[in-house]
């Protein structure tokens, strides 16, 4: 007998239990509707800024996930410009902003997360845009004027993906942060400081440790100027909000589900709410009660959900490796493990090299061998060698580590 999963939402973490379970289910056991909220199919967040490469009229058909085989799958139900407002988990059904009301025999909740923007002055201004979506970028683009300056608030992963969509656009940018430094969940005060001073090269000016008070309007109503905390006045031709997500949990409590503490939809380590016949994946799910912001725990949740329906073992989801190696406006970063150096007793060796604007910290346990984690910035091409490493005794000396030696134990 043909079961109907509703899926709602249709990012990439939606995107990818839909298709394990179409490759899996080669007894078209499950129909599948899809309730996607955006007007185009799943598509490559992550490659957002690379829409911009392509100039004016950029295709943003080449961050399409969902090929032609899915959209003609007959056991695909995809609805596109398609909100879900509400659900009745008594009588199994979802109902849609159009009134549209979807019955299930099991419901998938991929809804993602949402950008967060501050109660600042002024943020609502026109001129002012999120980074979230291929209309915010294509928004930005056409609002971009060359030479201008535009400020970026928010010194995160997505703020430094903003200043580098403005530099693209032939603008410069200016980047504000209220922690001390760049990137702060992903590296330390040493490495932010590396980055701060190459990205600044290139006509990105980092304000970190400091407030926006408000965005302020100029004669015709649109943005004109950012003013911090210190009273700095940073003239914009426009603002882009890059201050973080937060996780799309508004269906769980009118149904009845739990939130996690800190919002999203709270799941097991299966990412099964208390229902039995709803789960939740992605950024939305709380798993245990953390959510998880990257895309590959959405990966590993999404494989775990189509086992479980599909009547195959289901690995559960035990948390995620946090580490990560990226390429920031041309500059490489990465970090790995206990990063800050939080375990308790817990040695740093750093290696800060100025004139070739390279930084490396690792962690240590308080045997000073056994590495616990780890930071990179300017070169991270001992990265993989490290991160192999982590948890375990030291095959080198650190410093012969940091410059890519190979495994080699020390005499004792």
């Amino acid at each position: 007998m043909t079961r109907t999963l509703v899926v709602v939402g249709h990012g990439m973490v939606g995107h990818w239990l839909v298709e394990r379970i179409r490759d899996r289910d080669r007894a078209d056991r499950w129909r599948i509707v899809v309730l996607a909220e955006e007007p185009r199919p799943a598509y490559d967040r992550i490659s957002l800024s690379s829409h911009l490469e392509g100039g004016e009229g950029g295709d943003a058909g080449a961050l399409d996930l969902t090929g032609p085989d899915l959209l003609d799958d007959p056991m695909a139900d995809l609805r596109l410009s398609t909100t879900a407002v509400a659900v009745d988990r008594r009588a199994r059904t979802v109902t849609s902003a159009d009134g549209t009301v979807t019955g299930y025999d099991a419901l998938v909740l991929a809804t993602g997360s949402r950008p967060f923007v501050p109660p600042i002055a002024g943020r609502d201004l026109p001129g002012c845009f999120r980074y979230r979506t291929v209309e915010d970028i294509e928004a930005i683009r056409a609002a971009a004027v060359p030479g201008r300056t535009g400020v970026v608030i928010g010194g995160g992963l997505l703020g430094l993906e903003a200043a580098n969509a403005l530099r693209l656009l032939g603008m410069r940018s200016h980047v504000v942060e209220t922690a001390p430094h760049l990137l702060p969940l992903q590296i330390d005060a040493g490495a932010g400081q590396v980055l701060a001073d190459l990205i600044g090269k290139l006509g990105v000016q980092p304000h970190c440790g400091t407030i926006t008070r408000s965005v302020d309007p100029g004669p015709d109503g649109r943005v004109c100027a950012v003013t911090l905390d210190d009273r700095t006045r940073l003239d914009a031709a426009l603002v882009v909000f890059a201050t973080g997500v937060r996780p799309r949990d508004d269906l769980a409590e009118p149904s009845g589900l739990t939130r996690g503490p800190r919002g999203g939809i709270l799941v097991d380590d299966h990412c099964r709410t208390a229902d039995p016949r709803v789960w939740a994946i992605g950024e939305c799910a709380a798993v245990e009660g953390r959510c998880y912001g990257l895309v590959a725990p959405g990966y590993r949740m999404a494989e775990c959900v189509a086992a479980q329906l599909l009547g195959l073992p289901a690995r559960p989801f035990a948390g995620a490796d946090t580490s990560t190696r990226l390429k920031l406006l041309g500059v490489d970063v990465a970090s790995f493990g206990d990063c800050h150096a939080e375990t308790p007793g817990a040695l740093e060796y750093i290696r800060h090299h100025h004139r070739a604007g390279s930084y490396a910290k690792l962690v240590l346990a308080d045997d000073a061998r056994t590495l616990l984690g780890g930071v990179l910035a300017g070169d991270t091409s001992a990265y993989p060698l490290l991160h192999s490493l982590t948890g375990r005794q030291l095959s080198a000396h650190p410093e012969r580590l940091l410059l890519g030696a190979p495994h080699e134990r020390e005499p004792a």
